[in-house]
């Protein structure tokens, strides 16, 4: 994983998912975003971006891309991600939103056999706080510290982030993994990632309803992971028959066990493995702080 403010970043795509404030924001932070690609648009600027039609052109004129941030239609996202492999493009973030699950189940298959690391769908992407941004992430929430962040949300990732600053707790990596029903990388891949992280001292996770990866995460840090973790889980309140819109989730459609998902769910997986869960927000910093004096 090359998360460094040198490696070399590619814009896939100009649609409704990314704006000219989000790429301007980028540059701002350092991020060496080096090219667009947009098929029919070769040859033309685009926010101060050489566009070029497509991958393989911007890898012949600046070399070894390190990743790529997909923004196109999401029926358009398979076929991008497979021309950025192809390309030998070892970092695919989605921002996109609403990818077919059978699209999505084509790329994993895809990369099973390779190192390639897939954030998304409908994630705001990767922030290592003073080094680089990738994605939409608003950066004024951050500042660089030792508190890695793993969300499936997007606005609740840098919402716990801001809580976080203003605590005086810095972080060192930040990831929104994504919501759609089918997503790349998964709460235990970040969990190692960032247990092994050198610069991480704590984890926070922030999970939602739908779906089971709170629960094999809660499993998973019981089993392998030796940092601190804080739990975050939103919904608490929802009711229990509705599902949240961004996530496409399959459970509504197999008619799994009612409780499958559900947040009553995810808060039993945690406490059984010993997780301290933040009931609110602003207490995410307060039990950092005493996981972390512990230590």
């Amino acid at each position: 994983m090359n998360l460094k403010s040198d490696s070399k970043v590619l814009i896939q795509g100009f649609g409704e998912f990314i704006s000219a404030t989000h790429i301007a924001q980028m540059k701002a932070y350092g991020t060496n975003l080096v090219a667009g690609v947009a098929p029919g648009s070769g040859g033309k600027y685009k926010y101060d971006l050489p566009v070029f039609d497509l991958v393989e052109e911007v890898i012949l004129k600046f070399g070894q891309i390190d990743t790529t941030i997909i923004c196109v239609h999401p029926y358009q996202v398979l076929d991008a991600a497979l021309e950025a492999i192809a390309s030998n493009i070892r970092q695919i973030i989605i921002i996109s939103a609403g990818v077919p699950p059978l699209d999505m189940v084509t790329l994993l298959r895809k990369t099973e056999t390779h190192e390639i690391l897939v954030v998304g769908p409908n994630s705001p992407g990767i922030i290592v706080p003073g080094k680089i941004l990738l994605g939409t992430q608003p950066s004024e929430f951050y500042t660089p510290g030792s508190v890695g962040i793993v969300s499936r949300s997007s606005t609740l990732t840098y919402e716990v982030a801001w809580e976080l600053t203003k605590a005086g707790l810095g972080q060192s990596i930040s990831v929104s993994i994504g919501s759609d029903a089918i997503v790349g990388s998964s709460f235990p891949q970040w969990l190692q990632i960032l247990d092994e992280d050198e610069t991480t001292e704590a984890i926070v996770l922030v999970g939602q309803p739908g779906g089971e990866g709170e629960e094999i995460a809660a499993q998973y840090i019981a089993e392998a992971i030796d940092k601190p973790v804080i739990a975050y889980i939103a919904g608490k309140h929802a009711p229990a028959s509705k599902y949240w819109h961004q996530k496409g989730n399959v459970a509504t459609v197999v008619k799994r066990d009612p409780n499958f998902g559900s947040t009553k769910s995810k808060l039993t997986a945690f406490k059984a493995a010993g997780v301290p869960i933040a009931e609110h927000l602003p207490q995410i910093p307060q039990l950092l702080k005493k996981v972390m004096s512990n230590r």
